[in-house]
């Protein structure tokens, strides 16, 4: 077993921080980072299994076909660093299929999380040398200087939940981490916004809960009195931006206690939660162009509902 956990860096903002300074904007808002505790990494693989959920059963299959040309292109003996440690299922496809992988370093903001997924892998993969990071994937990564070249791994198209101009700003700090190698990311398509509806607002709430999670989580860490019955889980689509938009929406006029605070919120007042915006082939391919990657195999299923890329990242001068 070669299992070595790397020191957590200092967090920027705390939760307590964060869920403060979002709640006193106008409007209200929550950063979607915040959904993964223990809870709501678990609600989140049970959505991934529901039948509205298209995203990663498609994401997983393109894996599993594509996944000798993709070790192929990556190369053999690299480092793996994957941002937001996500199912086992995918980085195992990427792990089978890769020669001779070196390293895996695993970075997510959910510590307990984090070094659950890297006991397992160690276990399972013994002469892979596995390094998970406790950290914010968003704010630049000092990583230690490997012998290896570096291939990114960004899959679930968690790319989708930033702007496109943080989008960017966000490639640019991986393509700088991965100088020399690349990145092997998911992205979701536009589509017909039925599918995209029905993904987002499933027949069984486990997207609901999902979303509300974030005031339970808030109600457990921060001593908060939210009544989750008193908000409804809202998510539409806007066609003009091209994403979904999740909200927690007030169902009444109320004041939330919330240590030592009180929040008040109107009636049909809303807390954005996150946005998952839509590409198309082309459009995701000037995005990673802008940030400085160069684009080289791209995957897709026969309905082009989502897609995987292989972008080339280049030497830093």
């Amino acid at each position: 077993m070669s299992l070595h956990l790397l020191p957590k860096p200092a967090e920027p903002q705390d939760f307590a921080g964060s869920f403060f300074d979002g709640l006193a904007k106008t409007p209200k808002e929550i950063s979607c980072k915040y959904f993964y505790d223990a809870e709501g990494s678990a609600l989140f693989d049970a959505i991934c299994a529901l039948p509205e959920y298209y995203q990663t059963r498609t994401e997983v299959s393109l894996l599993r076909r594509h996944a000798t040309e993709i070790a192929r292109l990556i190369g053999p003996e690299v480092e793996i660093v994957e941002f937001g440690a996500g199912s086992l299922r995918k980085i195992r496809i990427l792990l089978d299929a890769l020669i001779s992988p070196q390293s895996y370093r695993p970075i997510d903001i959910s510590g307990a999380y984090l070094r659950s997924v890297a006991r397992q892998l160690a276990v399972e993969y013994p002469d892979v040398r596995i390094s998970p990071l406790v950290a914010d994937f968003t704010q630049p990564l000092l990583l230690p200087d490997g012998s290896n070249r570096r291939a990114g791994f960004f899959p679930g198209s968690t790319i989708g939940n930033f702007r496109p101009e943080q989008a960017v700003l966000l490639l640019r700090q991986m393509r700088e981490t991965l100088s020399g190698g690349g990145l092997l990311i998911g992205v979701d398509l536009i589509k017909d916004p039925q599918i995209l509806h029905s993904a987002y607002n499933d027949d069984a709430g486990v997207t609901a809960a999902f979303n509300k999670n974030l005031l339970a989580r808030a109600n457990r860490e921060l001593a908060a009195g939210f009544d989750l019955d008193s908000f409804a889980h809202y998510a539409p689509y806007n066609p003009r931006a091209q994403r979904i938009e999740m909200y927690l929406m007030s169902l009444k006029r109320q004041t939330v206690a919330l240590a030592g605070r009180s929040i008040s919120f109107a009636a049909g007042e809303a807390i954005h939660t996150e946005d998952s915006h839509k590409y198309s082939i082309e459009s995701f391919r000037e995005l990673a162009v802008r940030a400085g990657f160069h684009p080289r195999a791209v995957w897709t299923d026969p309905e082009r509902l989502f897609s995987v890329h292989w972008l080339g990242a280049p030497k830093m001068q």
